[in-house]
């Protein structure tokens, strides 16, 4: 007879809870291995959090050694409104910044699918004229461009900042190129042997494995043409009803240089648009940045 062997339920090994001093250990070791991270974000968000308490301040108050407001006023954000057309201006930014990015992704994709996937001669001349048109200071070709609009009547508008974008951007093109480098040719020769021809494999392989990419490329476009001044101030100084948050930001600047808590208010209601989409897409666009392969 076989002896039975009697099972003893094991009791569950209860962890003992971390002391006090093993957190602190734990924390401190997780602040000496982010010190770099936590040092960056200080020397980023600071300023930031400075020109919010400015603009709470009262004018006198500001630019004073007091970096805590003494008492809040909010209704400097409501005296901004009443004193500048600030919708007017956010209305215009956003149809310059929208269209632009639009219509420069549109452009850019192919040209940067042609540069990254077809083969055919001059394809290395042809990017490295790009690269050269990205060195190429835009003050350079400043009069002749502004001769050439206003002889079709458009100064005064956003058109001559749009319609470019038709054409595509230098850098989108070099970014999008590089992203598109990363894709394995294997799946587009399996569409093309399929059947599809190159616009349908843009179309239908490409775009959805190069939605990163776009997503960095549409977001450097659209930051640029909403904090862009140097265009507005040339084109549409003449006409204020033309004029973008930068242009009327600076207006407002030299109106009010004295009370700088309005002027700070204006500014952090210029930025808020801006902190905000880069808060919901700022996955895609690291993620953009991060896949990006540089290769020859």
């Amino acid at each position: 007879m076989t002896a039975a062997v009697l099972e003893v339920p094991s009791e569950p090994i209860v962890k003992p809870a971390p002391s006090r001093r093993n957190r602190r250990q734990s924390r401190l070791a997780w602040v000496a291995q982010h010190s770099i991270a936590i040092v960056l974000v200080i020397m980023f968000v600071t300023p930031v959090v400075y020109l919010v308490l400015l603009s709470l301040m009262t004018s006198n108050q500001a630019l004073t050694s007091n970096y805590w407001p003494q008492t809040w006023h909010p209704e400097n954000y409501v005296k901004v409104f009443q004193a500048t057309p600030l919708p007017r201006y956010l209305l215009n930014t956003v149809i310059y910044a929208v269209t632009a990015t639009v219509l420069t992704i549109a452009s850019s994709v192919p040209a940067a699918y042609a540069l990254a996937k077809l083969k055919f001669r001059g394809r290395n001349v042809l990017f490295l004229t790009i690269i050269c048109v990205m060195m190429l200071p835009p003050q350079v070709v400043t009069v002749p461009l502004y001769l050439m609009w206003a002889r079709y009547h458009l100064t005064g508008s956003l058109w001559p900042l749009i319609i470019p974008a038709l054409f595509g951007d230098a850098f989108c093109i070099f970014l999008l190129r590089q992203f598109l480098l990363t894709i394995p040719s294997e799946y587009l020769d399996a569409a093309r042997v399929d059947g599809c021809g190159e616009w349908r494999t843009l179309l239908r392989v490409v775009l959805p494995m190069a939605k990163p990419g776009i997503a960095a490329a549409g977001l450097f476009q659209f930051f640029f043409c909403w904090n862009d001044y140097y265009g507005p101030l040339l084109y549409t100084s003449e006409n204020e009803k033309a004029w973008t948050l930068t242009l009327g930001l600076a207006s407002f600047r030299s109106v009010h240089h004295v009370d700088w808590n309005l002027v700070t208010a204006a500014t952090v209601l210029a930025m808020a648009p801006l902190i905000i989409i880069f808060f919901f897409a700022q996955r895609a666009f690291v993620q953009g940045i991060t896949l990006t392969g540089f290769k020859g």
